[in-house]
């Protein structure tokens, strides 16, 4: 299986921290991939761009290796989102190369405008990957992204002959924060195994930004949500696009 995040700054992917490392854990192979940069996080203050940008990534970079990922950046621009189409082609791209089966994403209805258009941009790209003239376009405002190899293909790099991208036309399982007024089913993965790791991200973030946020609160968060699913710790979904293999019976 390959499974992409997709979310907009760093330190959004602790939601699912738990589930990206036991799906990487299993042998999965797993991409975090965040749309900007984050450079206008507060908490650097006035601190050079070039160093705010440097710091984030290798944070993203640092989370990726601790649970055994891929990552990759984009430039999309830290609170200037636009959920548009050029935003969705640069993603679609990287679907077609990375080919995932399922994405977790935000949920559509999170205040922070990037939040929201990164969840826009994840589902319009499913579409977009699928069509061979979309991926491969040229023009548009849309680069190709200097893509990953972790399927065991040669890479594509920025600027080769955009003709060698193949669409994914497989179906892909959409993955959203969990939202309360979300009309979309409710997923639980029971993350007991992977607790720890996510513990260690949570604290990785925290220490650095100096959050209120102890790991005691972090532990009865997934704890409680542990309890709804009965097991010890959990991380809750809601799949909005499902295009599940049959099963033989039902659970």
């Amino acid at each position: 299986m390959r499974l992409m995040a997709v979310f907009a700054h760093p330190d959004d992917e602790i939601g699912c921290i738990g589930t990206l490392a036991k799906h990487a854990a299993r042998g999965d192979e797993v991409l975090l991939v965040w749309t900007t940069l984050g450079e206008l996080a507060s908490q650097f203050g006035d601190a050079p761009h070039e160093e705010v940008t440097r710091i984030r990534q290798e944070h993203g970079a640092w989370v990726a290796q601790r649970i055994g990922a891929g990552h990759h950046f984009f430039d999309m621009g830290d609170s200037r989102m636009t959920g548009g189409r050029a935003e969705a082609l640069q993603l679609a791209r990287l679907y077609a190369r990375f080919r995932p089966n399922a994405v977790i994403t935000w949920s559509d209805d999170h205040p922070h405008p990037d939040h929201r258009m990164t969840a826009r941009v994840a589902f319009d790209a499913v579409t977009l990957a699928r069509i061979p003239k979309i991926v491969n376009e040229e023009g548009g405002g849309a680069l190709m992204p200097p893509a990953p190899d972790l399927s065991g293909d040669e890479a594509v790099e920025s600027g080769e002959d955009m003709t060698r991208l193949g669409a994914w036309r497989e179906p892909v399982r959409l993955y959203q924060y969990y939202a309360p007024a979300s009309p979309y089913p409710e997923v639980f993965v029971d993350t007991s195994e992977t607790f720890e790791v996510a513990a260690d991200v949570a604290a990785y973030y925290r220490d650095f930004y100096k959050w209120a946020w102890s790991a005691e609160q972090f532990r009865e968060t997934r704890a409680q949500i542990g309890r709804l699913a009965g097991v010890k710790y959990a991380e809750r979904f809601n799949l909005r696009a499902s295009h599940l293999r049959a099963r033989e019976y039902l659970d």
